[in-house]
């Protein structure tokens, strides 16, 4: 049984059985096969960007079919050949035949990302390219830098069209759940003493 990370060779490629036989308190994620290390445990304002979106969005999905999840929460992605294992910050997920004790088999309906110095150029390009491939329907790109929120949706033909970037004095709103908008200062609300 692998109990340190130190026991694994991250050059070679992984399989999601390999990674559910892992026993170490690291939180990775595996890419097309890869691993990934995350940060040890995310910033103050990350943690209160991501508490404000599930607090707006659990609101909103209360008496909804769609189930709400936070990271650490496993989505597991099946298109290709190699296993990939991502932990989304948040992911709405309404097809609740893709949830087993582990996480999620398959492509949650939404997700939201939130951008940290050592992870954005993976949010940026990799995981969007895999949420694009694997059917995540919609996309929420969240830069605390510019406090900004950016949404990806499919077009017809499956890919995503990104809408501009929606700073703190305007609405954003979800095309997949349809009336769900939310003032972008609310995302990035701090509380005061």
């Amino acid at each position: 049984m692998i109990t340190d990370i130190s026991q694994l060779d991250l050059n070679k490629t992984y399989t999601y059985k390999d990674y559910l036989s892992w026993n170490f308190p690291e939180r990775i994620e595996l890419l097309m096969g890869k691993i990934f290390k995350m940060s040890p445990a995310p910033s103050v304002v990350h943690q209160r960007i991501s508490g404000n979106l599930f607090h707006l969005f659990s609101t909103f999905l209360w008496n909804s079919p769609c189930d709400l999840f936070s990271a650490p929460f496993d989505v597991i992605l099946k298109k290709g050949t190699k296993s990939t294992v991502v932990q989304p910050d948040i992911c709405v997920v309404c097809d609740i035949s893709k949830l087993d004790k582990q996480g999620c088999n398959g492509a949650p309906e939404l997700v939201i990302e939130i951008l940290s110095p050592g992870n954005s150029n993976r949010e940026m390009k990799e995981k969007f390219e895999l949420y694009e491939k694997n059917g995540v329907q919609e996309y929420w790109l969240v830069d605390p830098g510019h406090e900004s929120v950016t949404v990806y949706s499919y077009d017809d033909k499956k890919k995503y069209i990104g809408s501009k970037p929606f700073v703190k004095s305007e609405i954003v709103q979800s095309k997949f759940l349809e009336g769900f908008k939310v003032e972008v200062a609310l995302v990035f609300r701090t509380r005061t003493k």
